[in-house]
């Protein structure tokens, strides 16, 4: 009879986070990407809500295109103008005129979010590493990278989704972080983003998971906007984005990174009593 070998839970220290980017680190409000949708679709005759173009932002934008392209209320609007639904080769001519819109937008949206330079600066004085992922592809990333820098913000790792065989909500992404970063076991990090297919990124990976509710894609405001919204009307919308992100998974939601530093504390607390993800 063989004796099967358990590992004793660990209890070390929190060692990475991996962030996402347009509406976790930068670009608040994730206004970058959803206007491109839009305007890439009105190319081709469609017109398609901003709810429609941020339905399933944080994937891979090739993927994301894909599923808008199967939504019934697009599918109609492209049956109208061009007579049949939209097929794969359309989903490749929607992301040929996708790419360079994108690094075009980018450039104007690389501004940190108010508050991650400070968290930022507090987890290397923890000695926590700080990677990334992103549904933007590589050459994506050769624009905002740069900009980031420019501004402040270095992290450790930079994984896009074209480094991978598939983006989001596969765990690929989070992987390779770990291994550019040299940190192990997936326990010891946490993944922070703003859509659900971070959390389910950061869950597939086996991760700590936290979702960001006010500066990202399901508010999809800036930041002046957030201000101008009536307290009840903005506690309702934030309810309701915490309520996805609770409902894909996430561990914790927080507003924006500038409140995620305590979050790391506990994760930190829980994992030296042995709890696990």
């Amino acid at each position: 009879m063989t004796t099967a070998f358990r590992k004793p839970p660990y209890t070390g220290p929190l060692r990475a986070v991996v962030l996402d980017w347009a509406g976790t680190a930068v670009d608040y409000g994730c206004l970058g990407p959803a206007a491109v949708f839009v305007e890439v679709f009105k190319r081709f005759g469609v017109t398609v809500a901003m709810a429609e173009a941020r339905r399933f932002m944080g994937l891979k934008k090739i993927d994301h295109i894909r599923s808008m392209c199967r939504l019934p209320a697009v599918v109609a609007a492209w049956r109208s103008a061009h007579g049949r639904a939209p097929d794969e080769s359309d989903v490749a001519a929607l992301y040929a005129e996708t790419e360079p819109l994108m690094v075009s937008a980018i450039a104007g949206h690389a501004e940190p979010i108010p508050g991650l330079l400070p968290f930022v600066q507090a987890l290397r004085e923890k000695n926590i590493k700080i990677g990334s992922s992103t549904g933007y592809t590589r050459p994506m990333m050769e624009v905002l990278v740069p900009e980031a820098r420019r501004r402040g913000y270095v992290p450790d790792a930079v994984v896009t989704s074209s480094d991978v065989p598939e983006g989001r909500p596969c765990p690929w992404m989070c992987y390779l972080n770990a291994v550019e970063l040299r940190v192990y076991p997936m326990q010891a990090m946490v993944k922070i983003g703003d859509t659900p297919s971070d959390i389910h990124e950061g869950l597939n990976a086996g991760m700590w998971t936290i979702g960001l509710t006010k500066s990202g894609n399901l508010l999809g405001l800036a930041a002046e906007a957030c201000d101008r919204l009536e307290p009840t009307e903005l506690s309702r919308r934030l309810g309701s984005a915490e309520r996805e992100l609770k409902a894909a998974g996430a561990h914790y939601t927080a507003e924006g990174v500038w409140a995620v530093l305590p979050i790391i504390e506990e994760v930190t607390t829980r994992l030296a009593a042995g709890e696990q993800p």
